[in-house]
């Protein structure tokens, strides 16, 4: 048992390493705010357009809604990983361009630890930084390149508590870190000016503090209803951003580096919230939505102009987002193979949490389907996302996401007994 035990905290320390050093985006859009936020869903939900307020099933691990664990069977020791690989669209006047990336998205465990109370232990990404693009202004000849990579993450260690019949609670407590390093290189095409570079840089260590809390009630014999609700604490990362401004002479090669300049305490995590509602209809007909609100609107940005380098606020806007999904299994007692393939179908729609310039980053619209494949006690689940990105006079991305995810479900605490 202590090996087992051991052995997933060592893949979960693996996964950790894995994560912090991969970036899983190519987009552009990537370069403001904290990048693009991640899609936190696991495996079995994926398909269902990422719902989890509401999710209760003691088969699987729902990090979205802390509350879940507390549902885990008493001698069941749950363990999920999962894994993507992306092709992207990017469309702007008329050209194209397409890219390839892969990574791996997360890895959590669950198990019982008193009665009535679960646990949860995992890591998951929070944002993604990645890009590496050229803009040329043909009317003036200037020549302006872009490039960043980084992103943000979370390791988490949560409980869940039955504390009434029908109601549970349940806290995730994050290490949340991360860091970026970005540069803006301006110069023109004739090479007679200077050559301008901006680095921009932070790294963040801090933490993350999600609560939730879930009703379920039967409501008939065929009916299972279950609502749940969750808030995260807004708060200050305690990170500082530093720019490091360069001209360069392109006629003698001579820098001018003066030192850098710095802004304290730049970075604030949203507060959020958010509410859902799953029913389950005899067992095989799971419908559900799913409501959050992140207030980044409330946040300042460090950003530079004219006046320096300092905390600007009118940068972020709050984030909505709506998801509604359908899973269905045809007849969860069968014995027969094609009778217990999980069907999953559900979409998504999230306004901006940003500006660029003054007007509205990209909204994003999700589609996606999925498979349940039950393999002995564990499940297999595929699932395909096409994520719509876009903002007015910008660029449009069109991604296609396969995702793949592995659920082990072994029965670690149960008793033998030997006659």
């Amino acid at each position: 048992m202590n090996k087992r035990i051991f052995g997933s905290l060592l893949a979960c320390l693996v996964a950790v390493q894995i994560i912090a050093q991969e970036s899983s985006t190519l987009s552009p859009y990537s370069q403001y705010g904290l990048g693009v936020l991640a899609d936190q869903s696991l495996g079995f939900s994926r398909g269902m357009g990422g719902l989890g307020y509401g999710l209760r099933n003691g088969r699987q691990i729902n990090m979205q809604n802390p509350a879940s664990y507390s549902v885990v069977d008493s001698l069941t020791m749950l363990f999920d990983i999962g894994m993507s690989g992306k092709i992207t669209n990017f469309k702007e006047g008329g050209k194209s361009v397409n890219s390839n990336t892969g990574n791996f998205d997360y890895a959590v465990a669950s198990f019982r630890l008193f009665k009535n109370v679960g646990l949860g232990v995992g890591i998951v990404p929070f944002s993604n930084i990645g890009y590496d693009y050229i803009s040329i202004d043909n009317s003036t000849g200037t020549i302006e390149s872009y490039s960043g990579d980084g992103g943000f993450s979370q390791l988490f260690l949560g409980a869940g508590w039955e504390f009434a019949k029908g109601f549970s609670l349940g806290f995730n407590l994050s290490y949340f870190w991360g860091k970026y390093d970005k540069s803006v290189t301006v110069q023109n095409s004739d090479g007679s000016a200077n050559v301008l570079t901006r680095q921009y840089s932070t790294t963040v260590r801090d933490y993350k503090l999600d609560f939730g809390l879930q009703w379920q009630k039967l409501v008939n014999p065929n009916n299972l209803l279950t609502i749940g609700l969750t808030t995260s604490i807004g708060h200050n990362l305690h990170a500082n951003a530093d720019v490091q401004t360069i001209t360069t002479n392109t006629t003698t090669g001579v820098s001018n580096i003066p030192d850098p300049a710095g802004v304290e305490n730049a970075f604030s995590l949203p507060w959020a919230f958010g509410v859902g509602a799953t029913l389950v209809h005899k067992k095989s007909l799971t419908v559900g939505f799913d409501y959050s609100l992140q207030r980044w609107g409330a946040l300042d940005y460090p950003v530079y102009d004219s006046q320096g380098y300092s905390l600007k606020n009118n940068y972020y806007n709050n984030r909505h987002k709506i998801a509604v999904g359908l899973g269905w299994v045809p007849n969860p007692l069968s014995r027969k193979f094609f009778q217990v393939l999980q069907y999953r179908i559900g979409a998504s729609y999230a306004t901006p949490y940003y500006k660029i310039k003054g007007t509205d980053g990209p909204s994003e619209l999700t589609l996606s389907a999925g498979l349940g494949i039950p393999v002995s006690r564990s499940m297999v689940h595929i699932s395909g996302q096409w994520v719509r990105s876009a903002a007015d006079n910008y660029i449009t991305e069109n991604m296609f996401r396969i995702s793949l995810g592995l659920t082990f479900n072994e029965r670690w605490f149960a008793k033998w007994k030997v006659d």
